[in-house]
């Protein structure tokens, strides 16, 4: 397969799931709770007493909706779905590019988060100093019940390594 054709295979496939909006949804497993807040404190070398009576640093958003061991992304992701088919096309490896957060407000021990996820965009090809690859970005909400707490983009680059010479 040419090039082109493979460029147009891939396009065609990432506007199929940006297509599909906020596809996925997820439920954190836990409430917003105390002793979580304390481990991520204590591992990220943070203290804060705001952060030890009932409120949670709002980067953790993040952290209360993350799979974990055990569990897996849900099927319809589309971040999993773009770089999957990515994959299967020849660009296997992945490099986490960036990310970038906004707030809307803390969040407070007893609540339950849900996060949607959709894909925002997929770049590329573009050559790169560790091989010719396409950017994806998804896009992430967090919420408490209808609130918007919390949204990301999330952006990893899905490439064919260069081969080492």
């Amino acid at each position: 397969m040419s090039d082109d054709a493979l460029h147009e295979k891939i396009r065609a496939e990432a506007d199929r799931i940006i297509a599909l909006g906020e596809a996925s949804e997820s439920q954190a497993p836990y409430e917003v709770n105390q002793p979580t807040i304390g481990t991520w404190l204590d591992a990220m070398g943070y203290d804060n007493d705001r952060f030890r009576q009932g409120e949670a640093p709002p980067s953790m958003a993040q952290v209360w909706t993350m799979p974990g061991l055990g569990r897996r992304r849900p099927p319809e992701d589309p971040l999993s779905r773009m770089t999957e088919y990515l994959t299967e096309v020849g660009y296997t490896a992945v490099l986490g590019t960036n990310c970038e957060q906004s707030y809307e407000r803390y969040l407070r021990v007893g609540e339950q988060l849900r996060v949607t996820s959709a894909l925002d965009s997929v770049v590329g090809p573009k050559n790169t100093a560790m091989g010719q690859g396409y950017f994806v970005t998804s896009r992430n909400t967090w919420y408490v019940g209808d609130e918007v707490v919390a949204t990301m983009l999330f952006r990893v680059l899905k490439f064919i390594p260069k081969e080492k010479g």
